[in-house]
């Protein structure tokens, strides 16, 4: 057990430090987002670029930022009985949620998404608006990312969760 003890204190501080990384993408966005309306509606000009760049932005965010958001059980969750059971009872329900559902997602996200991202990858897939981001390819690769950091961090969860349920300490 001290193996996969290791493997999610391995998971969980790449998570965290990318997590706090990503957290600089809200202050990017909010100034990008300023920018684009002071040109707009101050000076009557605009930018395609920055308009794309806020929508970069806010990928990034979400969908590399899902890994830290489970990590600190701050995903949306249903909880009309999960609050009211014991911490060895959430141990059970996160566990088999995570192997169940979130796991198996995780597996359908990336091997579906994945001809997806290296068909645009093959052509360095471009924005179709003139002076757009010429990084389309980019973009598109947060999909198998998203998928293979919320495994991850599932992963860690469920080897928590299973050293909580047989007694080790945590």
């Amino acid at each position: 057990m001290r193996l996969l003890a290791l493997v999610a204190l391995v998971i969980n501080r790449f998570t965290e430090a990318s997590g706090r990384l990503l957290a600089w993408l809200v202050l990017a966005m909010a100034l990008v987002t300023t920018t684009v309306v002071v040109l707009r509606y101050g000076f009557n000009s605009g930018s395609i670029m920055a308009q794309e760049a806020i929508m970069y932005l806010h990928g990034c965010l979400f969908m590399l930022g899902a890994a830290y958001t489970l990590k600190h059980d701050a995903h949306v969750r249903v909880d009309i009985f999960y609050r009211r059971f014991s911490p060895r009872g959430k141990a059970w329900i996160n566990s088999i949620g995570s192997i169940t559902c979130l796991m198996p997602l995780c597996g359908f996200i990336l091997f579906s998404s994945w001809e997806y991202v290296m068909a645009s990858w093959a052509i360095r897939e471009t924005s179709p608006e003139p002076g757009g981001i010429p990084a389309v390819f980019l973009l598109k690769t947060l999909l198998p990312l998203l998928a293979l950091n919320l495994f991850l961090q599932a992963l860690a969860e469920t080897l928590r969760n299973a050293r909580l349920l047989i007694g080790e300490p945590g």
